[in-house]
């Protein structure tokens, strides 16, 4: 692993590259922004290019050295990580993270610590944490990842360095899994609903995303009639199947197909998300407005809004499928 393998995230990579070749490197990181697998496999990158023997000539790992070895082994002495222990991270992991720095290093360099999901750290937790980075025992580099930085006390905000991180774009997404072999028809849809080809690849392997994908296709169809078979879809393909828990997905997916009806419309294929579906949309996009696709996916956001507001989820379901009867 290494900064320059990690898709996306250039702003994110220049930065972090720029303070090794330079060796201005700060005494704390937040890693803030979208992408859980982006931000923690930068955080590995990163880390392992800090402790690499060459880091500060090339930017990045070697991958080649001891160094890089032992961290690519995951027994490097002087690289740290931690998480949430259940909903949390307590003050006694910083404890024992403390305990483990005062040791003496395995080598005349730096150390390094990565607290993964740092936002989810406990008050007390937090409170250790600033002590440490104000005093650590020996020359140490902290690299805290958050969802969320802004949720982090201002004290620690203000003595780490941000480098912010986005979510991907689903043309980016869908680029790194093509390289893979893995761009089949339910990761496109995924890749529109996640921040990074990891979450992309998790959310494309689960049974019930490929099911929902599947009901959608067939409530799209069916909607565009008038004999109410939606509603009977709805209540033996959803709810019978236990899939009453997955409409938000549902609804997003529903975006996403009325999306496509309007790019057939507007000569744009080469973004169709539901591109198994092509013929079926091609035949079907003109036979409505514009306006009309429109209107369906405010409906889709609205249907969201229901749903978090604690609306019974059939009779959102249902409500939604009988509004889009023409």
């Amino acid at each position: 692993m290494s900064l320059q393998t990690i898709s996306g995230q250039t702003n994110a990579k220049r930065m972090l590259g720029s303070s090794l070749r330079s060796g201005r490197i700060s005494h704390a990181y937040l890693f803030s922004g979208p992408g859980g697998s982006a931000r923690r496999r930068a955080a590995d990158a990163f880390a392992k290019a800090l402790l690499c023997e060459r880091g500060a000539e090339l930017g990045d790992a070697c991958g080649e050295c001891l160094s890089c070895r032992k961290v690519e082994h995951g027994n490097h002495p002087d690289l740290q990580a931690i998480g949430p222990d259940g909903a949390s991270i307590k003050i006694e992991q910083i404890r024992e993270l403390q305990k483990m720095f005062s040791y003496r290093s395995g080598s005349s360099g730096r150390k390094v610590y990565i607290i993964d999901e740092a936002d989810k750290m406990t008050v007390q937790a937090s409170n250790s944490l600033l002590k440490f980075l104000e005093e650590p025992p020996a020359p140490a580099v902290a690299i805290l990842l958050a969802e969320n930085g802004q949720t982090l006390l201002p004290t620690i905000r203000s003595r780490t360095q941000l480098v912010p991180f986005t979510a991907l774009g689903a043309e980016d997404i869908l680029a790194a899994l093509a390289a893979e072999g893995l761009a089949t028809p339910a990761a496109r849809c995924a890749a529109c609903l996640t921040p990074g080809p990891e979450e992309c690849k998790a959310l494309a392997a689960e049974n019930w995303f490929a099911e929902i994908r599947n009901v959608v296709i067939q409530l799209g169809k069916e909607s565009i009639g008038r004999s109410g078979a939606s509603l009977v879809t709805a209540q033996q393909q959803v709810f019978k199947a236990g899939l009453g828990e997955h409409l938000d997905s549902l609804f997003d997916l529903f975006h996403l197909w009325f999306r496509d009806m309007i790019y057939v419309q507007s000569e744009r294929r080469e973004h169709i998300v539901f591109i198994d579906q092509l013929e079926f949309i091609s035949q079907v996009a003109g036979s409505r407005s514009a306006e009309y696709w429109i209107s369906c996916m405010s409906m889709t956001a609205e249907s969201k809004k229901k749903l978090k507001s604690n609306m019974n989820t059939q009779l959102c379901l249902e409500q939604f499928l009988v509004n889009l009867a023409p």
